[in-house]
């Protein structure tokens, strides 16, 4: 599971990513909030921890950024006031631990929250089609489609990160489970296998120098 981990102080992040990775975490840390956003454009996170008062770009401005994402949240913060944690969580975070926390603690709501977006991750929606990640079946409009097992997973990552540009090294990477070489055209031939089994010549875009991007264009 990867972890990106956004906190201005560096001794914190450390010590935070020390202690993830022990438990199997495989984290990034990002020392401010643009920074924190860049790593959110060009890599795919499974739970980011969050800083509030961040330079630049505050925790409350990149949590906005993430939310259309839908990678859950945990607010890391020193603002532990009854009214600043209700305000956290209805601006969408999953959890908010105040500063400072013992790393059990940490660890014990990382597992568990992570555990509840497992089980609530079970279909994927995207207009008539529906995927079944348990089954591994894909529908359109009630009708079953056909797909190899690649097909299947890339399908599975365009609809998580609908309307995001996908990185193509980052994109055959998660997919494929393997480094990237530079040959574009095992990804680019299920590409084009996705938009005719499913009819989605003009949902999935073509990004120029990046890669792709799954559209909802409604």
């Amino acid at each position: 599971m990867k972890v990106l981990i956004v906190e201005d102080d560096e001794a914190i992040a450390n010590l935070i990513k020390i202690n993830l990775a022990a438990a199997g975490y495989d984290c990034t840390c990002a020392f401010d909030g643009k920074e924190g956003a860049d790593c959110i454009e060009k890599e795919n996170f499974d739970l980011i921890l969050l800083d509030i008062m961040l330079p630049g770009i505050d925790g409350y401005e990149l949590l906005e950024y993430v939310k259309p994402i839908g990678t859950p949240v945990i607010f890391l913060t020193a603002k532990g006031r009854v009214e600043e944690r209700i305000k956290g969580l209805k601006l969408g975070a999953d959890d908010y631990i105040v500063k400072p926390f013992q790393v059990g603690e940490l660890l014990a709501r990382v597992e568990a929250l992570l555990r509840r977006c497992r089980k609530g991750d079970k279909r994927l929606f995207f207009h008539d089609v529906e995927i079944a990640l348990d089954s591994r079946t894909v529908t359109k409009g009630g009708v079953l489609v056909e797909l190899t097992v690649k097909e299947f997973d890339l399908l599975a990552e365009l609809i998580r990160n609908k309307n995001i540009a996908l990185y193509r090294d980052r994109l055959y990477e998660k997919v494929w489970g393997e480094p990237y070489m530079g040959n574009t055209r095992t990804l680019d031939s299920h590409i084009q296998r996705l938009r005719r089994k499913l009819e989605w010549e003009d949902d999935i875009k073509t990004v120029f120098r990046i890669g792709y991007r799954l559209e909802d264009g409604k």
